[in-house]
């Protein structure tokens, strides 16, 4: 198992985390954004750690970016969180397993270099590169201009 195999279990067993706290039933591609900017490991994502906690996206940043879609995304169908006391999501038990944007996130981000090259910027290059869906919704809502952070990513690949 290469270096980047390791780092990717991790990352991937992270985000199976953020789903389970969500109560999430599957691992999505925000849940991926939340693992990465998240990620413990010292070397392997510290540049892409740095691009997004200087686009205000850090873990928390990001944890607020998906709140406000989700506030936003109950008021289009008429609900109002304010008006409505919604219960904190139940944390699951079972293993979530790839949701659809998890699975094109990470075929976006294979498509992008060969597995040798592989770091956590392609990986971020997969979930941005999302034309519809959850994240670029979020990151839009928050105000994160997403091209300057895929032009970030891609020069992050650039120098690997």
């Amino acid at each position: 198992m290469s270096a980047f195999d390791r780092y990717l279990h991790a990352l991937l067993l992270r985000a199976a985390d953020e789903a389970r706290q969500d109560g999430s039933p599957t691992t999505d591609a925000h849940h991926l954004l939340l693992a990465l900017a998240a990620d413990p490991a010292p070397e392997a994502a510290a540049a892409v750690r740095r691009l997004l906690a200087d686009a205000g996206l850090d873990r928390d940043g990001v944890r607020a970016a998906l709140d406000r879609e989700f506030t936003h995304s109950l008021h289009a169908v008429g609900i109002s969180p304010e008006a409505h006391r919604l219960p904190r999501p139940t944390p699951g038990v079972e293993a979530s397993r790839l949701g659809a944007s998890a699975k094109l996130a990470l075929e976006r981000s294979f498509a992008t270099a060969r597995k040798k090259d592989q770091s956590a910027a392609h990986l971020l290059l997969g979930i941005l590169r999302a034309e519809v869906g959850t994240v670029p919704r979020a990151l839009a809502l928050s105000g994160v201009d997403r091209e300057q952070l895929i032009a970030g990513a891609t020069e992050l690949t650039a120098h690997q």
